[in-house]
């Protein structure tokens, strides 16, 4: 079956189809309770998700249909506008955080019809984190700029122009306020340069300079980083220290999330309490519609949700770097390797902070958990995986071979271009009769 030509497509529409189909399920029973506590109607988290799947669906469509050429142009100005934006949110937070502006009582910062509200920046009634869209724009820029400096990539100063000055400040302006996409942000770039074939002591030069960064970072949350303040504990390492050993006598306080999300995986066992029966989502469990709405499956469905939740990430992964070891096309296959890898490591890194395998660093489950930019943003990624999966060359020639419908192609996709044909091998050389071997002519 994997030898078909269109198997990448399809099985990257079937995994994140299910994926997407489990998280509104999950957003649901994580937000009815509370939702009909607040407003007497239990689908309203679970309506405005829905808005977004169906926002994140057109995205889908749209870079599903988008030529390579057309991805690479808009790539500088979506990294360009994240980057404006998240200097937007990350000055405001710093005004209120030296006190130039006052926060108010949940923390946000206004200035005028501008909103910052630690990782969402609200222009009038639109809300949005600049942080999913940087990770967007990278992906595509940084693609984009691998491929077209091609094997000038062995040489230092190529790497350190642009490259490397961008995506150091990049780190500075997402981490300062998100720590977890920073970290996402660098396995991204770490994929970049590893399908690029960049040498060994490029990744060890830039694994010394990531943990500096991360280093600062966390000192800089004693100074009103992320949601630290000045007269409060540092928080980011505190989640460190409570990971590495948490005491016995912890209640509450900063392993009070990690205490609920283990007390939701032991409630589940093997086959879950049932699905919308779990009960640490009624206000026991912090952020149980997003940052921990795997310890809600783990509640619910067992330790078997959580391994098809698993497995299904698997192959999603499988899929996206099969898409870019057949592809043709170099941008293609940084870019179908960038996207994977943001996907991965953003699922591995939730995971294994709720499960308790790593520290916690507040980042979604990508399609499964609640947020609007985080999954719009998402689809649109694995819509471009969709359109290099539909450009590999034995499925642009099957598709050729046996166009759809007119109707089909104006409505979901155009045909992708004809890769060139097959050159032919070397021509051998005619096989030998039975019986003596030929007399060798000079030396063996």
């Amino acid at each position: 079956m994997l030898a078909r030509p269109l198997s990448s497509y399809y099985l990257l529409i079937a995994s994140s189809g299910l994926l997407l189909l489990i998280g509104l399920t999950m957003v649901f029973s994580a937000t009815s309770v509370k939702a009909y506590e607040e407003s007497g109607n239990a689908f309203t988290a679970v309506r405005n998700q829905l808005l977004f799947a169906v926002i994140g669906l057109i995205g889908f469509w749209v870079c599903q249909r988008l030529p390579a050429a057309t991805l690479r142009f808009f790539g500088v100005w979506i990294l360009g506008v994240a980057v404006v934006l998240l200097c937007v949110l990350d000055l405001l937070m710093a005004m209120g955080a030296v006190g130039i502006l006052t926060p108010s009582r949940t923390g946000a910062v206004s200035l005028g019809p501008v909103t910052a509200d630690l990782l969402w920046l609200y222009i009038g009634p639109v809300g949005l984190q600049p942080s999913e869209f940087v990770k967007f724009g990278v992906v595509l820029w940084g693609a984009d700029i691998i491929a077209r400096k091609g094997a000038d990539l062995g040489y230092w100063r190529e790497l350190s122009m642009p490259l490397f000055p961008i995506i150091g400040v990049l780190f500075v302006l997402v981490g300062y306020n998100d720590l977890g996409t920073m970290l996402v942000l660098l396995a991204l770039i770490i994929g970049l340069l590893w399908a690029a074939g960049v040498r060994t002591r490029v990744f060890a030069a830039l694994g010394v300079l990531g943990l500096a960064g991360i280093g600062l970072l966390i000192a800089a949350a004693s100074r009103g980083a992320g949601s630290g303040s000045t007269d409060a504990p540092n928080y980011r390492l505190l989640r460190i220290t409570m990971w590495l050993d948490m005491p016995k006598d912890c209640n509450l306080g900063y392993c009070y999330q990690i205490l609920q999300a283990k007390s939701a995986i032991y409630e589940g066992g093997w086959f879950g309490v049932g699905l919308g029966k779990g009960a640490l989502k009624w206000n026991w469990l912090p952020a149980a519609d997003n940052d921990f709405i795997y310890a809600v499956v783990a509640e619910e469905l067992g330790v078997v949700g959580c391994m098809v939740i698993a497995i299904l990430f698997a192959v999603l992964a499988y899929t996206g770097f099969r898409i870019a070891r057949r592809v043709d096309d170099p941008f293609r296959r940084l870019a179908a390797t960038g996207i994977t890898t943001w996907l991965v490591a953003q699922a591995v890194i939730n995971m294994g902070g709720v499960i308790g395998l790593l520290p916690l660093t507040g980042v979604p489950l990508p399609l499964i958990s609640a947020g609007g930019s985080a999954l719009v943003v998402t689809m649109a990624g694995v819509g471009i995986l969709a359109s290099f999966a539909r450009a590999e060359p034995d499925a642009a020639r099957a598709l050729h071979a046996r166009p759809p419908a007119r109707w089909v192609r104006l409505l979901w996709a155009p045909l992708p271009p004809l890769p060139p044909p097959r050159r032919p091998g070397p021509s051998r050389p005619p096989a030998q009769k039975q019986g003596r071997p030929p007399a060798s002519k000079g030396r063996l």
